[in-house]
């Protein structure tokens, strides 16, 4: 639900986590020590709700189970953006309900909208994994190889577990990366194709799905250097400057390509049924909702619409 929605004060929250003592309600004063320092030990899941918010009403109780689930591996806290709304601004959020996971003091992945249960449970499985899950630590051998710039052995790693599984999303996620990576398009796409159902719909699936889309696009656009040049004879040439930032994805130079689509909303926010808008609103889905450029080109949508 977007935060631009009017909130409708006196609804009871639905299932109020904080009754039943395992879950916390932090505030912009003891975020610090609740959030941060706390997230040292474990990794602390934020939950940014309102009690105006239905949707946050249905993911409440959902997300405290498969918490639970996890055996104390992680801890769940909540924090009401209508009363502590700094907290939310800080980290570029627009809409709720948002998830943000720490761990060592740092916001590292997180999302939005009230998921079903397993997406929420491979959520957290991302974070710590589950002790004596054969498939787990195959995953993270095809991670710690691709860390290390062995892709043949992330690759086969991936391949094999999607032998067993063809739905395992993350390694459908992370073999579709590797093509990429390779500027292998057709391939990433062909493996993304297996993803079906409630699978194609998760997060990992979709962050990828909207990669190849921008690579495709920016491919498509030629030289840098001839768009920058037709920015800088037309500064008014919004679909010039566009192509400009697509292209500047392409290229992963992301806080340019954010400030050039920025820049087209300074100067005309519905240019093109407010294409800017919605091309960022790409970005910030294909790099992932805690890279540091979808969090910074947040901020700075969010000082454009709200100002």
């Amino acid at each position: 639900m977007s935060l631009g929605s009017g909130p409708i004060r006196g609804l009871a929250e639905a299932g109020t986590q904080a009754a039943s003592g395992s879950v916390k309600d932090v505030t912009t004063a003891n975020f610090r020590q609740e959030v941060v320092t706390d997230s040292m030990r474990q990794p602390v899941l934020v939950d940014f709700w309102a009690p105006w918010c239905g949707p946050c009403k249905q993911l409440g109780p959902i997300l405290e189970k498969a918490v639970a689930a996890s055996g104390g591996k992680v801890r769940l806290v909540k924090m009401n953006i209508d009363d502590h709304p700094q907290i939310a601004g800080q980290l570029g959020i627009q809409s709720i309900p948002a998830v943000i996971a720490f761990q060592k003091g740092q916001p590292i992945d997180g999302f939005v909208g009230a998921l079903p249960e397993s997406q929420i449970k491979g959520f957290i499985e991302r974070l710590v994994g589950a002790l004596g899950d054969p498939m787990q630590a195959l995953l993270d051998e095809a991670a710690d190889a691709e860390a290390a710039g062995d892709v043949e052995t992330a690759s086969a790693v991936y391949s094999e577990i999607l032998a067993g599984d063809e739905t395992n999303v993350a390694a459908l996620a992370g073999l579709a990366k590797l093509h990429l990576a390779k500027g292998e398009l057709e391939q990433a796409r062909a493996v993304l194709s297996m993803a079906e159902g409630k699978v194609a719909s998760d997060p990992l699936i979709i962050a990828v799905r909207a990669a190849i889309d921008l690579a495709e696009q920016s491919a498509s656009l030629g030289d840098l250097a001839e768009l920058q040049g037709r920015v800088d004879a037309h500064p008014e040439d919004h679909q010039a400057r566009f192509d400009l930032a697509i292209a500047l994805s392409g290229k992963d130079m992301r806080n340019e390509a954010v400030d050039a689509l920025i820049e087209i909303l300074k100067r005309d926010k519905a240019w093109n049924d407010e294409a800017a808008r919605k091309q960022l609103l790409q970005f910030f889905e294909a790099w992932g909702p805690m890279d540091k450029a979808s969090v910074a080109g947040r901020r700075k949508l969010s000082g454009l619409l709200f100002r």
